[in-house]
Parts: C-alpha cells; structure tokens; sequence
C-alpha cells in the first residue's frame, strides 16, 4: 500500500523535472535568439541564473553562453564578469570534468584573441587560477599555468612568461633555469612519465623563448636538459618543438651536420603528429643538408620523399637539385623566383646566404682546374657579383689550402702556381721534415749516450738475468 508520504514525495520530484524542463527549455530558446537578438538571449539566460534554486546545470550552461557570447561581441569585461560567476558553479553545481571543459573551452576563446588587452587576458587567468586553488584543484591549475605559459610565449611577452615558467618549475619541483642546478639530472623524475612530459613541455616553451632571444648559452642549458629527462612518454609535437630548436641552436654554431640531424628528428615528430610545422622543418633540413655539402639527396629517405613534389617543398628540391650539379644561376634563379617559400622565412634568410657563398666557392674551384693566371672581374661577370666578394672566397680558397697561388689585388688577377712549383714547395716541406727528425734523432742519441754508464754495470742485465734465454 502506498502511503500519503509516498504520494507527497512524488509530487516533489515531479515538481522539480517540471523545474528543470522549464530551464532546459527556456535555456534552448535562449540560444535562437543569439544571432538575431544577443540581447534578449542574455535577458533570458540571466533569468534562469537568477530562478534556478539550488545551483545547478542549466545555471552553469546560461552563464557560459553568456560568457562566450560577450566574448564574441567584443565585450570582454561583461565576459569575465559572468566567467567568474560560472567559476562559483564549478564548485560544487557541476562535475569536475564539465567544469574543465568548460574552463578550457573559454580560456581557448581568450588565447586567440587578437583585439584583447594583455592586462585584461592576464585578469582572465588570475581568476581562473584563485578559483582553482580554492578548489584545490593542483591538476588543472598546472595546465591553465602551461596554457598561459604558451600564450605569452606566441605574443613574445617574455617577461610575464619567465614568471609562469617559474611558477610551473616549483609546481613540479624542477630547478630554476637560473639556478645553478640547472644542468643536473631530473633524477627526481624518473619513473614518473606525467611529471616528465609536464616538464617537457615546460622546457620547450624555455627552448622557444631563448631560440627566439638568441641566448645561445641558455638555450644550449636547456637543451642538454631535455635529454637528462628520463620514463616519459611526450607528445610528439613537443619532441618536435624541441629537436627544432635544437637544430636551430646547431645551424648558429655552424654545426651542419648536428643541425641536420635535430631537423630530421624534429620533421618526424611533427610529422607523427599531424603538424603543419613539419614543412618548415623539413626546409630546415634540406639547408642544413645543403651547407654540409652533402652529395645524398635528402630527400630519399622514406619518410622524406612523399613530400618532395609538395608545393611548399618543391622549390628547396629543385634548389637542392641545382645545388648538386653546381648550378650558381639556376639556384639563384629558384631563390629570386620563389621568395615565399624561401626568404619569407626569417631562418632560412639568415642562411641562405651560406649557401649561395658556399656553391659560389665550389663553382670557383671547378672554373680554376682549367687557368694559370684568371682576372678576379672575370669571375666576378659570370657569378654577377662584386670583385670584392670573389676575392674573399679566393682569399679563403687559399687560406683554407684548397689552392695554391697569389692574389694580386692591385692587377686584381689571381696567379695558380705551376706543378713545378707546387712539388717544389712539397719538397722543400720534406726537407724540413727531415731536418727536424734528423735533430730529434741526435737529442736521442745523447740522452743514450748519459745514460750509457748506468747500464754499462751489468747489474741490470747480466747472463743470470731472466731477459737473456
């Protein structure tokens, strides 16, 4: 039999669906009107924040609405003013995993705005991060601080972004760049993949900041860092960043072959990773591969070549191709006539003059092999360059010992020794060899000759001595 208690508590819960499908409706007519009547939606939305008794979800769903359709209209302090609100509800109206979706879906919004004053970003976070710590919710104020860390280092306002990387750094008990203990092992991090890839990510936000500020010195400290960092398993695309600049910190110590090796890594990764970044990696590449003088096409490998007849790569494959049959003009044409692709990439730029003196230099030894005696504005016609810039390539030639001559820089010609002379110089080389073995061999003889005594006693080596059979 069913008691009048029953009955009574029925009539409560039906109440309350009645309640709620009343705010489920009104939230959902609310959202029609956002494009035609933002007003009306927000009046609406309010209404449910104000009625809805306790808090509860379609209060939470109203004030996010609201948030972003503030946000959208370019009325940000009204935006932030009901994103707090919805941060109370994040307590206790909501579960934790609808509150960050929600919290990271908004703070997308305010990453990628451009018209945004950076105090009033910097606000948005602030609040975000006082609700957090009240919460006591490390986990996810760990990543609002790497979302901020990324978003300060994409506007270049390093100085805010020294202060989160330092409040990341204590958040995981890593040491300070500017510690001294900042190229000890992550010994401490070992076993634990979530804290190593935090810290991962954190010191290829570092890695970015200091390519960029060229502080080579710190950016050579965290790069040797990163690879201290054991048991992780990163994103692809963080290894990516990482390798990138490392090849980056390689190519500005000239160390081709090193910088090669990080901007293949650093193309695999991102390629794994569905980046687009993996096209300028790539290019990055084939100019280190270029600056080795390398004769292997870069290109063969099998993770290479699907993207050689990319049309953003297909301009570095013909440079390349003109580059190894030694052709000045081809590949000087291809970089005029492809400046996109090319110089509008403030890296390659920087080097792309290396590799133009570099095939200049090689198409100068091969022009050589057949002349004596050749007029330095000769040269300077066919490579349609100054006279000045082919005698320091000629000068280096010599200097470097790749030809024996004399630059005449008042008749402004350069005279190639004969082989006479060159065999001549060679054996004037041996006599001085010679000569100094000969001394070396009389400072031996007179060393002997004051130690002669000693081992003329016989006490040393007699016929009872084990030496003698």
């Amino acid at each position: 039999m069913i008691s009048e208690y029953d009955f009574d508590y029925e009539d409560e819960d039906d109440d309350q669906e009645d309640v709620d499908t009343d705010m489920e409706n009104k939230y959902y007519q609310a959202k029609n009107y956002k494009s035609d009547n933002p007003e009306k939606a927000l009046a609406d939305w309010r209404s449910i924040v104000e009625t809805e008794t306790p808090k509860g979800e379609w209060g939470f769903k109203a004030l996010k609405q609201s948030t972003k359709l503030n946000f959208h209209r370019g009325k940000y302090q009204e935006a932030l003013k009901t994103y707090t609100e919805l941060l109370d509800y994040c307590k206790t109206a909501v579960t934790r995993n609808a509150a960050e979706k929600a919290i990271n879906g908004i703070l997308d919004y305010v990453g990628m705005a451009q018209d945004l004053d950076i105090s009033l970003m910097q606000q948005w976070y602030e609040v975000t991060q006082n609700a957090l710590q009240a919460a006591k919710n490390e986990r996810l104020n760990v990543k609002i601080e790497l979302k901020l860390a990324k978003i300060w280092m994409d506007k270049k306002e390093y100085t805010r972004l020294e202060q989160v990387i330092e409040k990341l750094r204590m958040a995981i008990n890593a040491p300070n760049s500017n510690s001294s203990t900042t190229n000890s092992k992550m010994e401490s991090f070992e076993g634990d993949n979530s804290i190593g890839t935090l810290l991962l990510e954190v010191l290829a936000i570092e890695i970015q900041m200091y390519t960029d500020r060229k502080e080579n010195k710190k950016l050579r400290e965290i790069y040797d860092q990163t690879l201290t960092v054991k048991s992780t398993i990163p994103h692809p695309k963080i290894m990516g960043i990482i390798r990138e600049c490392g090849g980056k910190m390689h190519m500005s110590e000239k160390n081709w072959t090193a910088a090669q090796y990080d901007f293949f890594e650093a193309f695999k990764n991102y390629d794994e990773a569905g980046s687009p970044q993996r096209i300028s990696s790539l290019k990055y590449l084939v100019l280190a591969h270029m600056l080795m003088n390398s004769g292997i096409d870069p290109f063969d490998s099998q993770e290479t070549k699907p993207y050689k007849q990319d049309p953003q790569i297909v301009a570095m494959t013909n440079l390349v191709a003109a580059y190894q049959r030694q052709d000045v003009h081809e590949a000087e044409k291809i970089i005029k006539n492809n400046r996109a692709t090319i110089l509008d990439d403030p890296f390659i730029a920087i080097y792309i003059q290396d590799v133009l003196t570099s095939l200049r230099t090689q198409w100068i030894l091969g022009i050589l092999q057949s002349y004596q005696r050749i007029e330095i504005a000769h040269v300077a016609r066919q490579l349609k360059i100054s006279d000045i810039e082919v005698e320091e390539i000629m000068l280096l030639l010599i200097l470097d010992g790749k030809i024996a001559g004399k630059l005449d820089q008042v008749n402004g010609v350069l005279e190639l020794d004969d082989d006479s002379e060159i065999e001549n110089r060679h054996y004037k080389s041996l006599e001085r060899w010679n000569s100094e073995l000969n001394k070396l061999h009389s400072n031996l003889i007179q060393k002997s000759s004051s130690n002669y005594v000693a081992f003329n006693t016989g006490h040393q080596f007699n016929q009872n001595h084990p030496f003698y059979p």
